[in-house]
């Protein structure tokens, strides 16, 4: 039976997908097979007794010593592109929260508040000051067109919006997947004097 040690908070819907008749979960840090991992910061950490790899639930290793496991023979491995549609609805919504202003209408609306009677002419007053433009036929530049870029620039088209993308790098299954109405610029200059 192999020990896995968890160092964060690790999905259920994750963990309930090991074989429990072949790994137990959190017998101690000090002696483990594996250890899972999100956030926590393994370079100043005692590297545990029989460690044989470390998985790394997200995209960067910055928070692995990983040359000092490749030495001592622990594979490392990561999950890149696994949050990549959590990112692009949070690209999205900053998109539409700043397009329509609601972050300055909250504090305004709070402003409001304990002001009774006089409430329904405030906003009256004041509510032309937070219309927002709509986002369809706004351009949007995009720099790096890896699974997230492509993602963002793909819901930006479908949401009517001219894009422009930019990443001298991108792979050849990133381009199968990107729009073809995204434009392509040649430097992150030239996207920026478009957007």
């Amino acid at each position: 039976m192999f020990n896995i040690t968890t160092l964060n908070k690790i999905s259920k819907k994750g963990l309930n997908l090991l074989d429990y008749s072949r790994y137990s979960l959190d017998g101690g840090e000090d002696v483990t097979d594996a250890v899972i991992l999100r956030s926590f910061k393994m370079h100043d950490m005692k590297v545990p007794a029989g460690l044989k790899a470390v998985a790394r639930a997200g995209a960067g290793t910055n928070n692995i010593p990983v040359d000092e496991y490749t030495e001592k023979g622990i594979v490392v491995f990561n999950t890149p592109g696994a949050n990549a549609n959590s990112v692009k609805e949070l690209v999205l919504m900053s998109l539409f929260i700043s397009s329509r202003k609601i972050i300055r209408g909250v504090s305004w609306s709070k402003e409001l508040m304990g002001k009774g009677d006089e409430v329904p002419k405030l906003i009256e007053k004041g509510k032309s000051d937070f219309t927002g433009g709509e986002i369809k036929g706004k351009t949007l530049g995009v720099i790096g067109l890896g699974a997230i870029g492509v993602m963002v620039a793909n819901d930006a088209i479908s949401l009517g919006m001219d894009v422009i993308g930019f990443d001298p790098y991108i792979s050849i299954d990133a381009a199968w997947g990107l729009s073809s109405q995204v434009k392509k610029a040649d430097s992150i200059e030239s996207l920026l004097t478009k957007c």
